[in-house]
This record gives structure tokens, sequence and C-alpha cells, in this order.
């Protein structure tokens, strides 16, 4: 049985670095070079194949924005570095995220080379500077997505939303959709283990998936939120509002 296990956990690491090359030779040699469509679409079918690599399920319940869905602000509890795969293979998205994640190994690169909007948390002035660019991105036709509370957990609770890049949807005149994520065993409970949060590296973090026999990620897609006469703060506590009841945290 473990010699078994063994086989399977080699198997899925052969699969994992072959796609990750595979990634990086899209990422510098392709995207540079294709269109916006091919490259969301390009993006969306490797997000997807890195999932099956470390055979992570992933169950959406709700109603999923349509296919041509654009100009849409999407926003989420976070909790692991597979957060960003999940969505993206279900939805081509444009992410705003944190600079740090451009040290990640291999991943930040390629999360670079995915179009991501960066925040560097550190810097107080780049506040107008992130919501005039993801507007423009909005009214450009892109999806975004953002994280509001700024740092990923264990899953086990939702911390408060940050609520300054939301303005750029109300300044975009589209809508705000909330996604629920939850990281589950097979008896319903929440799978710490799949976090990426804390101490723990992001090498780390992938073997303890890796260790995982059935990881599994549910994606709650909840009741898209209108901005027209709403302020950026009310925005974001009804958003978190609506996580946490699905959660039930």
């Amino acid at each position: 049985m473990q010699q078994s296990n063994l086989a399977t956990r080699l198997y899925r690491i052969s699969c994992i670095l072959i796609h990750t090359t595979t990634g990086l030779t899209l990422a510098t040699f392709v995207l540079p070079f294709v269109n916006k469509s091919t490259t969301l679409s390009l993006i969306k079918w490797w997000c997807g194949g890195l999932l099956r690599a470390f055979n992570i399920k992933v169950t959406t319940y709700g109603n999923l924005p349509v296919p041509n869905s654009q100009g849409i602000m999407f926003v989420a509890n976070h909790i692991s570095w597979a957060d960003i795969h999940a969505l993206n293979s279900l939805i081509p998205l444009r992410f705003i995220a944190k600079s740090d994640i451009k040290s990640w190994p291999v991943f930040g690169y390629l999360v670079a080379k995915a179009n991501t909007l960066f925040i560097d948390r550190g810097k107080r002035q780049q506040a107008g500077h992130i919501v005039e660019i993801s507007s423009a991105s909005l009214i450009a036709g892109d999806n975004l997505c953002f994280f509001p509370e700024g740092t990923t957990t264990d899953g086990t609770l939702v911390l408060p939303f940050k609520s300054s890049v939301l303005q750029a949807a109300i300044t975009a005149e589209t809508h705000i959709w909330p996604i629920a994520i939850r990281y589950i065993k097979q008896d319903g409970s929440i799978n710490k283990a799949m976090a990426y949060a804390g101490e723990t590296t992001l090498m780390e973090s992938m073997h303890q998936v890796l260790m995982q026999k059935n990881p599994a990620i549910e994606l709650h897609f909840l009741a898209p939120i209108l901005t027209s006469g709403q302020n950026r703060r009310d925005l974001a506590q009804a958003a978190y509002d609506a996580i946490v009841n699905r959660l039930v945290i």
C-alpha cells in the first residue's frame, strides 16, 4: 500500500514538473506574441491542467457567469495558491495581487506573465494608482479578481475586507461578484492542510497538497452586488457578509 502511494505521488510530481515546464515555455515564448483572447484561453487551459496534476477536484455551486461575461470584479476569501488556479480554470480573469507574489519560485514568474496587477501594500500612494488601472481594465472588458482580506487564512475564518480597490468597480459602473472558497475533507469538514497561510512556504504548501489523497475545493458563486449608489466600504461589507454567511464560519 505504501509503495502504491509513493508511486502515485511520484507520478503526480512528474506531471507537475512537465506541466510547469510547459507553462514556462508558454509564458516566455507564446503569451507575449498572441492576442488577449488566446492568452486567456491558454491560461485557463494551463490552470486546469495544474489542478489535475495535483489531483485537486473543483466543485462549483450557484450560477457561474456566462462565458462571454466582461468587465466584472470578482471578490473572494483567500486560502491557498490554488485559489487562483481554480478560478482561472473556469473564468478568464486578470488578478489583482500582492507584489510579493512575484518572488514565488517559478509560479511568481508565471503569475506576472499572466498580466496580473500587483499591489505594493508598503506604498500607500499606490492605492489611487491601482484603482485607476483597475477601473480602466474593467471598462476595457477585463474580468478582475481581488482577494480583499489582503492575505490568506487556514479556512476557518474570513478576515475583514479591505475596501480601497473596490472603488474601481464603482468608477467602472460594473458590479461585484462574491465567491466563497472552501477546501473540504471527505467528511465535509474544513481541510486546513490545503491552506497556504502563516509561516508555511510555497514548497511546503505544495508538498502538503501532494500528501492529500483526494484534495477538493468548493467555489460558491453568490449573487452579484450592484455598485450604483454605493460606497466602497458598504460594498466590502456586503461582499464579506455574503461570503461568511455562505461558509457559515
